[in-house]
């Protein structure tokens, strides 16, 4: 394995400016494009893949054996390849999927096809599946760290299985020259580690640096979320109709700045770069296979107009296994839904469930009988669709015809023969499989990357004539090994002091609420940003000022936000201080069910549990509101 340090010795250039041009699959088109023309980068990074999008893939896959990856990748790389060439840029992405030497093939047919010289690098051995069995005769319980249970209970053999590599392989790629670099499921940050660790020559055991690396990458990784995107007070982000990507300037001593390129719409604020950081996370630990980030050091400051620097964070070694994506087959599901009007919503709710579930046969015959009364109709409403609510039921049975035309049909029949003004939303549907997410553990020794780079580097003149010379690949096994089986406590070192946050100074008027109160909603003085975590969610509220920050630590206990979230009631919830980022974090396990792809809520992401949260009316002291 070719050691960094002896490419970046003669490097003195800082910062490293690692552009963002994609949160997901299906993100801004042009974004790339953008990020290119935009102003100076050296790094362009694009992460596409969210726990579902390995199902999506895993379907594409079956029309098309060949596929497996992001293909939009190749359209946007088609717009931006030449010019990435011209000034250097080189450019990261997890587009490949289920298929990254396939997507890395097609990449380097690219070039040929624009008379480019490229080498193109992919990352794989993430994909476990066709080892699934044998890894669990050797022990591997894959148990589900969300819920304990075994996949012994679901009986089959799972769809996809892909355990969450880190950023050395990236590195790897690079120091054999890759100019582009596509992998499969490596962890979002790792996209923004990589390079950096690669540029810089960081040794394996730079905890605090590859710490505010990944702090870095979370902060990048979705695009135009910290750049005013679905910013809890949006109305103070100027011209949010096409905010600009957010890029990291990174620094040797891993510290880095939150910017945007000049004259791009949105905003970076500290308070954008805090709902970010609240963004799809847990507890202050945050893992990852390189290191683990302690989000409870992280220090932010406004350094200038778009600009926040991003300093004194934490890093220690990283445990000693890697997460798992596992998608499961869930069988079928369908879904219907009856609209009410006017008077007596909840009667006429009742007899349509009653009437369905008479002719289909009782609720707990099937896997899953989702029924939800949807009341978004108002008293006395200026129009006949204010005056409506709606009647959703979603049936899931491992027998397709169980869940099919005998479902659908059976509430058509329905139509003239109950509760007035009944009518439906859609026609007869047939039911659609669904797949079930399911995250594990697995020893970090049982994972084998592998390395390959194509290198078509000596072959432009030939492909401008219309000839294509065979790749020359090079391809090497890098092991993802544990930290504690390479290293003795001794053998290393934090690289800086932690910084330590304590909360604010409680000093200063009470703010109990003793205190002179208003009932308003909570968002008046509260931002929050929610997300998915498989079957789980989690929701973060900052405060915008320490004195608020004081009260919401002492009014938002877990039992007030059971109070504020009654859906939630029976799940257990995990609540996080960060006191040095003005914010709470709380963990919802179990909400979302078994995954997005499973789940009957119609939030199925938890995007909007946050706002959600934040329109509850609750009792703030009055002296907070007049400030």
């Amino acid at each position: 394995m070719t050691d960094t340090a002896q490419f970046h010795t003669s490097k003195s250039k800082e910062p490293l400016r690692i552009a963002n041009f994609s949160g997901f699959y299906g993100d801004r088109f042009l974004a790339a494009k953008e990020m290119v023309e935009g102003g100076p980068i050296d790094f362009l990074t694009g992460d596409y893949l969210a726990e579902l999008t390995m199902l999506i893939l895993w379907k594409s896959r079956q029309k098309d054996p060949t596929s497996g990856y992001a293909k939009t990748f190749l359209a946007q790389m088609e717009q931006v390849l030449g010019t990435c060439m011209d000034k250097g840029i080189k450019v990261v992405s997890n587009a490949g999927g289920l298929n990254p030497k396939g997507l890395a093939t097609k990449v380097a047919d690219l070039a040929d096809k624009l008379g480019l010289s490229l080498k193109v690098g992919y990352v794989a051995g993430d994909d476990i599946i066709d080892s699934f069995d044998e890894l669990r005769a050797q022990g591997v319980s894959f148990e589900n760290v969300s819920t304990g249970e075994k996949p012994q209970q679901l009986w089959q053999k799972p769809l996809t299985a892909n355990a969450y590599l880190g950023a050395w392989p990236i590195v790897e790629a690079l120091n054999r020259g890759a100019q582009v670099v596509v992998t499969g499921r490596v962890t979002d940050a790792s996209l923004a580690v990589g390079p950096a660790a690669w540029y810089f020559g960081w040794d394996r055991t730079d905890w605090d640096r590859l710490g505010m690396a990944v702090v870095a990458g979370h902060i990048i990784e979705c695009g135009p979320q910290a750049t005013g995107g679905n910013y809890a007070f949006f109305k103070e982000v100027p011209d949010l109709s096409h905010p600009g990507f957010p890029i990291a300037e990174m620094y040797q001593d891993g510290s880095c700045v939150i910017t945007k390129h000049p004259g791009s719409a949105g905003m970076v604020s500290v308070e954008t770069v805090t709902a970010q950081l609240l963004y799809e996370i847990g507890g202050p630990e945050y893992l990852n296979p390189d290191v683990v980030a302690h989000f409870n050091t992280i220090k932010l400051t406004q350094e200038g107009p778009d600009r926040v620097r991003v300093s004194g964070v934490r890093g220690t070694p990283p445990p000693p296994t890697l997460k798992v994506c596992i998608n499961f087959s869930g069988g079928w599901r369908n879904q219907m839904s009856f609209m009410l009007c006017g008077l007596d919503i909840d009667q006429k709710a009742e007899l349509a469930e009653h009437s369905l579930f008479e002719l289909l046969g009782a609720k707990e015959s099937f896997n899953e009988a989702d029924v939800r009364l949807i009341r978004t109709d108002h008293q006395d409403a200026s129009d006949e669709a204010e005056a409506c609510a709606e009647l959703r039921i979603t049936l899931k049975d491992f027998d397709a015809n169980r869940v099919g035309r005998a479902f659908s049909q059976s509430v058509i029949e329905l139509a003239l023969a109950n509760y007035p003004g009944l009518y439906l939303t859609s026609p007869p549907r047939e039911p659609t499989a669904y797949g079930i997410y399911w995250p594990a553990l697995i020893p970090c020794n049982l994972v084998k990357c592998v390395v390959g780079v194509l290198d078509r580097s000596n072959s432009g003149e030939n492909v401008s004539k219309g000839h294509r010379e065979v790749d020359q690949e090079e391809v090497e096994e890098v092991p993802v090994f544990s930290t504690g089986e390479l290293l003795k406590e001794s053998d290393y070192q934090v690289v800086s002091d932690a910084v330590v946050f304590t909360p604010p100074d409680s000093s200063g008027p009470d703010l109990s609420l003793s205190a002179s109160v208003v009932k308003v909603p909570l968002g008046t003085v509260v931002g929050a940003r929610s997300g998915d975590k498989g079957g789980d969610a989690n929701v973060g509220f900052w405060a915008r000022n320490d004195r608020v920050y004081r009260w919401m630590v002492s009014y938002l206990t877990t039992t007030r936000f059971r109070g504020l979230l009654p859906e939630a009631d029976g799940l257990w919830i995990d609540r996080y201080e960060l006191s040095n980022i003005l914010a709470i974090n709380f963990y919802i396990r179990g909400l979302l069910g078994e995954g997005v792809a499973s789940s009957t809520r119609p939030d199925a992401q938890a995007k909007a549990l946050g706002e959600y949260l934040r329109s509850r009316l609750v009792e703030i002291p009055e002296e907070l509101l007049n400030r």
